[in-house]
């Protein structure tokens, strides 16, 4: 593209800067000031008060002892399921009403009097399980006033605790639940069921291990904890630019470079990032401004690093997190759900490649001039960085228990860093890495209690199974066909899962979603002749909980890449949905085929699958850029897409036929191709 094309693009994309977008200098790469306010206006997790004095060395007190306990646990054993886990809320609850405002626009400094009150209630209420613990522990079927008291309180500091470090979706749907728990009689037709009094539910809530102390707060107290203190640990090695080096090294060449940069680097980021928007903002602020710089139009920039930061969420090891619930949740060991997410993980990034490949050749845009790229020397140099995420991954493979695991690679992170100055993490780094290990972990800790809420209604009335039914018996009406009913099924359970996943934080949106949504599809298994595997069934609803992050209207990863790149938020959400098109076709691929997910499958059926899912996603691709070797005309895009889509479908028929449709469309391009580059020849000769 010539220069003055790229500055007439960049004029008509000044015309499209989104009012309420805090716009940056769209060539210069973001402060850490300016990436903290968009962390704060998209993230609810960053959104805390700037406590100082007296005030700020409480809170960095409780933040070391949070880290400390929770390394004792992992290393030593943990205390009894009730101790350990209220603990750990206890831990949460008063630091998040101490960091938290109870409203945006008042953020001020100093605690206000409201937030010491509850503050004090909180310390309270994680205590009274430990000090009345063998009380509780021999009292059967009764409840106290007081215990009601006490645990009513506690219901209502955790709903607001993740309002304040969350945000409202979760918060709603938990309360919706609990009124649903108590007005159970006067629900209509088969939503209804006998109700639960007010002390029934309290005592469920916090006087079991079946609500807030269930087992998605204990997941959050054992193992999700230290993986993100392993992340915290990794991001003060300088991990994150090393990312972005590799990530240049590899693709910054390339045609449309900075875009492939910002792909290769979001799903590294992905291993070290529980969010979508911390990893748009971290990513983003760096390959955003690159891409603007080679030609990008805005829009599309942010489209690239907010559908790839989100696929940082389903990109193994790590996976957001959601993982280590999956693993008791879905009753399935840790390396067989990332040995699942592999393919998928692949395919999704592949399809982000493939397309911003072609808007790139659409466009004339090539790579970064050789001065940008770092050298091969000084990259190689820090190389040894990525092997605790090696280390990770090898113990997992054999074995080793997640905390354990944990441990080993914050340990690993330590003495690899000592290798090279820059990276050395000293002992004020050390400190560092606990007490903000500890921050990343306050909202997943108000999240899975909150989510425990969810969880523990449904185990009392059986909602989960009742909107499962509902949810087949619906897709029985309209179609007879038990094939038609699956993908019915399957699509209900989708949108459902969509916009339970709005707003929501990965772990959060995944208890949620395998709570409501996924009933659906195990239902389904008493009328299909071949059940779908309870791992598919997961992995489908967790994947469609994510990409809520990348889904108009509430897209926040996507409104994120706005803040750095000046676009229209719903425009850059809705190319963010085009480039993960694959997020929206794998899952009822591997529900369907559940050798996607190398589920009792060989090395030759894994490797024909890759191998026609990735010319399935070369030819989806193709359709939605509208451009392959050459431009694609309507009919044309519409036929690469159908040949994808049969391409990417399980079965030897409809590979047959994509195949040989691909091909032919293959052979055609190229032929064009050749007779324009002929014809322009011949145009400079004259």
């Amino acid at each position: 593209m010539s220069e003055s094309n790229k500055g007439n693009n960049n004029e008509e994309n000044k015309e499209k800067v989104h009012e309420d977008s805090p716009v940056v200098d769209e060539n210069v790469e973001l402060t850490e000031e300016e990436k903290a306010e968009l962390m704060k206006k998209y993230d609810a997790e960053s959104n805390t008060r700037d406590v100082k004095g007296i005030t700020g060395t409480i809170v960095f007190i409780l933040l070391l002892s949070f880290s400390i306990f929770q390394l004792y646990t992992g290393a030593f054993g943990q205390f009894t399921a009730y101790i350990q886990r209220t603990v750990h809320l206890g831990f949460a609850l008063t630091l998040i009403f101490m960091l938290y405002p109870a409203r945006k626009s008042k953020m001020h400094s100093k605690i206000p009097w409201y937030d010491v009150i509850l503050i004090l209630l909180a310390v309270m209420v994680s205590a009274y399980w430990p000090v009345f613990y063998e009380t509780l522990v021999q009292q059967i079927g009764t409840i106290t006033d007081v215990q009601i008291i006490v645990g009513g309180i506690a219901i209502l500091l955790v709903l607001e605790a993740s309002r304040r470090a969350v945000g409202l979706p979760i918060t709603i749907i938990a309360s919706l639940f609990l009124l649903y728990a108590y007005f159970g009689p006067y629900m209509p037709g088969a939503f209804g069921h006998r109700g639960l009094t007010l002390a029934q539910i309290v005592d469920s809530m916090f006087f079991t291990t079946e609500g807030i102390l269930g087992t998605p707060l204990q997941v959050s107290s054992t193992y999700i904890f230290l993986f993100l203190l392993f992340g915290s640990f990794l991001v003060q090695t300088g991990v994150g630019n090393y990312f972005n080096d590799l990530a240049i090294t590899i693709a910054g060449k390339r045609v449309g470079g900075p875009a492939k940069v910002a792909i290769f680097s979001s799903a590294l980021q992905g291993t070290i990032s529980g969010s979508s928007v911390a990893n748009t903002v971290t990513s983003g602020s760096y390959t955003i401004p690159m891409m603007k710089r080679l030609g990008y139009d805005r829009n599309f920039a942010g489209a690239v690093e907010a559908a790839a930061s989100t696929g940082g969420q389903i990109m193994p090891p790590i996976m957001g997190a959601a993982a280590f619930l999956m693993i008791e949740f879905a009753g399935v060991p840790y390396w067989e759900i990332a040995k699942a997410a592999l393919i998928p993980a692949i395919l999704y990034f592949a399809g982000i490649w493939i397309m911003t490949h072609f808007e790139a050749k659409k466009q004339g845009l090539l790579g970064l001039p050789s001065e940008q790229i770092p050298k091969v020397k000084v990259v190689l140099k820090k190389l040894h960085l990525l092997l605790p995420i090696v280390l990770i991954v090898y113990l997992l493979f054999q074995g080793f228990s997640i905390e354990r695991t944990a441990l080993l690679g914050i340990l690993s992170t330590i003495v690899v860093s000592m290798v090279l100055k820059e990276t050395r993490i000293n002992f004020a780094k050390f400190i560092t890495a606990l007490t903000s290990g500890a921050r990343t972990a306050l909202g997943v800790a108000a999240a899975t209690a909150s989510a425990g809420i969810i969880v523990g209604v449904v185990t009392k009335t059986g909602l989960g199974l009742k909107m499962g039914n509902s949810l087949v018996s619906i897709a029985g009406n309209i179609s007879t066909n038990i094939q038609m009913q699956l993908l019915l099924t399957l699509f209900f359970t989708m949108i459902t899962s969509i916009i339970i996943g709005m707003g929501s934080p990965t772990t959060a949106n995944y208890i949620i979603t395998s709570t409501i949504a996924l009933p659906a599809i195990i239902a389904m298994n008493d009328l299909l002749p071949v059940a779908v595997p309870v791992l598919a069934a997961h992995m489908f609803v967790f994947y469609f909980g994510i990409v809520a992050d990348i889904t108009p209207p509430v897209a926040l990863a996507a409104f994120a890449a706005t803040g750095i790149s000046g676009g229209a938020p719903i425009r850059t959400g809705f190319n963010a949905s085009k480039l993960a098109i694959a997020a929206f076709i794998i899952p009822y691929m591997f529900v369907l085929e559940p050798a996607l997910l190398m589920i009792d499958t060989n090395a030759f059926e894994i490797i024909l699958i890759l191998i026609t899912a990735i010319a399935g996603m070369i030819a989806i691709g193709a359709g939605l850029i509208g451009y392959w070797y050459t431009k694609l005309n309507v009919v044309s895009r519409i036929i690469a897409t159908i040949t994808g889509l049969s391409l990417i479908y399980p079965g030897g028929v409809s590979d047959l036929i994509g195949f040989l449709i691909f091909f032919i469309m293959l052979g055609l391009q190229m032929r064009k191709s050749k007779q324009e580059d002929m014809n322009t020849n011949a145009e400079q000769t004259v």
